[in-house]
């Protein structure tokens, strides 16, 4: 058994990383839909009110809230399968309740590329709202992921991964750390 978590600041690539999880047929928990259930749940639009329910959801219930509203699903997965990925980690408790859960069997992945490509990519992908849209400007989403403890849980990370190159060549890092435990 393992769980194999991937840290990194917004367009860093993560959401690539879990689609080449799911393409190897191992499941993926996305944090961010902890998140876009609860907005939906207080009638907020996920798009504008991600960054204000993650942060509501820390305040009132711990900084580790998400990752506790993930555990119950990451147990499901592994009850049939011998790997599940951890996709959105945000900061060093959420770090530390997995730590706590699974001991050696989790392993830290961080994500890491420069502003200006994640703005890019962040601009591609077209999910979240912008600040000109209702939305954050991708230097508040840094900053509020700052804050949650984000820096500290890229510290921990047993590896890290400069995503700068081809997808290509990113999908292949990826694919071989989740086949190969490439360390």
């Amino acid at each position: 058994m393992s769980v194999l978590g991937f840290v990194g600041l917004p367009g860093s690539g993560k959401s690539e990383a879990a689609a080449v999880a799911e393409d190897h047929e191992i499941p993926v928990v996305t944090m961010g839909d902890v998140i876009r259930t609860e907005c939906r749940e207080r009638g907020l639009d996920p798009s504008t009110a991600h960054g204000q329910v993650a942060q509501a959801l820390r305040e009132e219930n711990g900084p580790g809230a998400i990752a506790e509203r993930s555990l119950p699903m990451i147990e499901a997965e592994l009850e049939a399968n011998d790997t599940v990925v951890v996709d959105g980690i945000r900061s060093d408790t959420e770090v530390e309740r997995f730590e706590d859960r699974f001991g050696e069997q989790f392993r830290l992945v961080c994500i890491d590329a420069p502003f200006e490509t994640r703005k890019e990519r962040l601009d591609l992908r077209g999910r979240d709202a912008g600040g000109d849209e209702g939305g954050e400007t991708l230097a508040d989403r840094d900053a509020r992921e700052r804050e949650f403890g984000m820096d500290a849980a890229m510290d921990r990370a047993d590896l890290t991964i400069e995503n700068t190159g081809t997808l290509a060549e990113f999908r292949e890092r990826i694919t071989a750390i989740l086949t190969e435990g490439d360390q």
